[in-house]
């Protein structure tokens, strides 16, 4: 008998899917997915690794398009002319 009567969440993969969580990026997702977005709207992805956007900052969500990189660059630099700003200079 077909799936008549059965819920989306009913019909599950019969394998886990792997979930990696990053330190200062997106979370990826192993295997094909569908996202159900919060506005009931499903978005497919059929690649072997799905990454996605945890900071907000991606202008294709729910997919991360690499825009937190942008904002560590900038913290970095930030941190270094701090550094170099406090750093005693010698006259010579």
């Amino acid at each position: 008998m077909p799936d008549a009567g059965r819920s989306d969440l009913d019909r599950r993969p019969e394998r886990a899917r792997e979930i990696i969580i990053t330190d200062d990026g997106p979370l990826l997702v192993a295997g094909p997915v569908e996202i159900v977005l919060p506005d009931g709207r499903r978005v497919k992805s059929d690649r072997p690794v799905t990454a996605l956007c945890v900071c907000k900052r991606s202008r294709r969500q729910p997919f991360c398009d690499t825009s937190h990189r942008c904002r560590v660059r900038t913290d970095e630099i930030a941190q270094e002319e701090d550094r170099a700003q406090q750093e005693p200079t010698t006259a010579g």
